[in-house]
């Protein structure tokens, strides 16, 4: 299976793929306000800096499929792309966050390093050919109810536009009612497919309507879930971060909080080095 040989994907001079350093994708779920997401993408920036690794920004500024009708959603596409083209300039970092429809993908192509496709949506052919027309790098997070393999009809769909910087993502996968489980085989199975693979270690907690009105998630396996996905072999890590998850408006309970950052990378970072064979004995 896969391709004869694995491309890399750029986004911007920071290169994603096998032999190169693990991209950290990080930010809060959602963008709350201007000063509270710029002060959260400042200190991970710090954070990065010390741990050594490179990072893309991550905030949506539309949560489009939460649970409640009432529940918070962000400032939307347009006020919260000049949040993000402003912290994109003055940070210098790439930033990513989700579209959900032909139009927004456009539109969003103009601020964003990278269009996410959310889960849900992976499989909206109209928004895969969108964002692929955009020949901005696309990150396809693979839907709860898909296997690996049939990421290889989403590449399809993208690369029929001359898109080739293309980018799968593990985020879980249905097991029973409210509750995901990850299958670390798909690391290498989509890997297969000739692209990069990240691992979204926070959604992976999630529990999706477990709450009732809003869903909950296990913080506390972030960390084990992380470091296997980074044994097997992924790329990029996608993580939630907040300074305060317990009072964050969305996804609180599977963010990781910022305060423990650094000693979750300077972990994760060693086990890359050691699967790599960097690590003196």
């Amino acid at each position: 299976m896969g391709t004869e040989s694995f491309r890399e994907v750029w986004v911007g001079k920071t290169p994603i793929g096998k032999g190169h350093p693990l991209v950290v994708i990080a930010g809060p779920c959602v963008i709350e306000d201007e000063d509270t997401v710029r002060s959260t993408a400042g200190k991970l920036g710090e954070v990065m800096a010390r741990v050594g690794l490179p990072w893309i920004f991550k905030s949506s500024y539309d949560k489009a499929n939460r649970s409640h009708l009432e529940s918070y959603r962000g400032p939307g596409l347009r006020r919260g792309l000049e949040i993000l083209g402003r912290i994109k300039e003055d940070l210098q970092v790439p930033v990513l966050s989700d579209v959900h429809s032909a139009e927004e993908a456009r539109e969003a192509a103009s601020v964003l390093d990278v269009l996410q496709i959310p889960a849900f949506l992976c499989r909206q052919t109209d928004l895969l050919l969108s964002a692929g027309r955009t020949m901005k790098p696309v990150n396809v997070k693979k839907g709860q109810f898909l296997a690996p393999w049939d990421m290889r009809n989403v590449i399809g769909k993208i690369e029929s536009t001359g898109n080739r910087s293309i980018l799968l993502t593990e985020r879980g996968t249905c097991f029973g009612y409210n509750n995901l489980v990850v299958d670390f085989r798909s690391i290498p199975l989509m890997s297969g497919l000739g692209y990069p693979v990240v691992f979204d270690a926070t959604h992976s907690v999630q529990l999706p309507g477990g709450l009732g009105s809003s869903s909950g998630g296990q913080r506390e396996f972030v960390l084990p879930l992380a470091r296997a996905a980074v044994a097997a072999g992924c790329d990029a890590l996608f993580l939630e971060v907040h300074e305060d998850p317990d009072s964050a408006l969305c996804d609180g309970p599977n963010m990781v909080r910022l305060s423990d950052l650094y000693s979750f990378l300077h972990q994760i970072k060693e086990i890359q080095d050691l699967v790599r064979g960097k690590r003196k004995a």
